[in-house]
């Protein structure tokens, strides 16, 4: 199997494995059991307890259940605040995490090249990743608060049990991250570390050759050749001298002394 073909199934399955982990993180949203609580009044009746980020609800024996909207949205604690927002949070990362995700990988060939399509898909990935976690932060904030209050003995208000909706949040998110994880190492390796190195141009001292060659200018002298792996320049050969023989350069500027003699007829014939 191809190294290509293998990161097409491996991103293709990643992908599936968030979209799952994603629909079971909006699930958990509509779910009202993310606390509950069972009291016993009397023999035959049996009243239920329990409540989400959005509403407390009732319920008992007989079929009757009657749910309630938080009545003040400023009257809220900053606990309850900050577990919505991370819950919207990982939901809309989830939703852009899916949509780099169908664009950048091998399979549907939508992103252009090979490289631009690697860059998407670690997007993705970590746009992925950045969901699970907001959405285990939550969940695991959540239920570290009802087991404090389960088994502190000074608390005297109405204790609760972790619901459902709590597990079903912890199993979506760790699915996202393990799929996302895999996803951006695939689409990181080939992205950053295989076609995103850029080549460097090759220079004179990077050639196949590993000798250089050095020759002065206006000199007859054989060229002097030097190994690439020594830092040095080497050092020049003296030049000759601008005049040979004996006479100086000064000696030779003489002026020339016109002499003035009568002429005569004599010297015309």
């Amino acid at each position: 199997m191809k190294y290509r073909t293998l990161v097409m199934f491996m991103e293709l399955g990643s992908f599936v494995s968030c979209l799952v982990g994603w629909i079971l993180v909006c699930s958990t949203l509509a779910i009202e059991y993310w606390t509950w609580s069972e009291v016993g009044s009397v023999v035959l009746t049996t009243s239920n307890f329990y409540s989400n980020l959005w509403m407390d609800c009732v319920s008992d024996t007989t079929g009757v259940s009657d749910c309630k909207y938080y009545p003040s949205l400023l009257a809220l604690p900053v606990f309850l605040h900050v577990c919505r927002a991370l819950s919207i949070v990982s939901v809309i990362l989830g939703f852009w995490g899916a949509v780099l995700a169908f664009i950048g990988m091998k399979c549907t060939k939508i992103g252009g090249s090979e490289l631009a399509n690697a860059r998407v898909t670690f997007a993705a990935s970590v746009t992925y990743l950045a969901s699970g976690f907001s959405g285990l932060i939550v969940y695991s904030w959540w239920g570290n608060k009802v087991r404090v209050e389960a088994i502190d003995p000074n608390f005297r208000a109405q204790k609760f049990e972790i619901g459902a909706a709590v597990f079903i949040g912890w199993g979506g998110s760790c699915l996202i991250i393990a799929a996302a994880s895999v996803m951006c190492y695939f689409s990181g390796r080939e992205a950053i570390y295989k076609n995103g190195k850029k080549r460097q141009p090759r220079s004179y001292v990077t050639a196949r050759t590993r000798t250089r060659t050095y020759m002065l200018p206006g000199s007859s002298r054989q060229a002097v050749t030097l190994a690439a792996s020594s830092r040095r320049a080497p050092k020049p050969p003296p030049m000759p001298p601008l005049w040979s023989g004996n006479v100086s350069l000064a000696s030779k500027k003489t002026r020339s002394i016109r002499t003035t003699q009568p002429l005569s007829m004599d010297s015309f014939v």
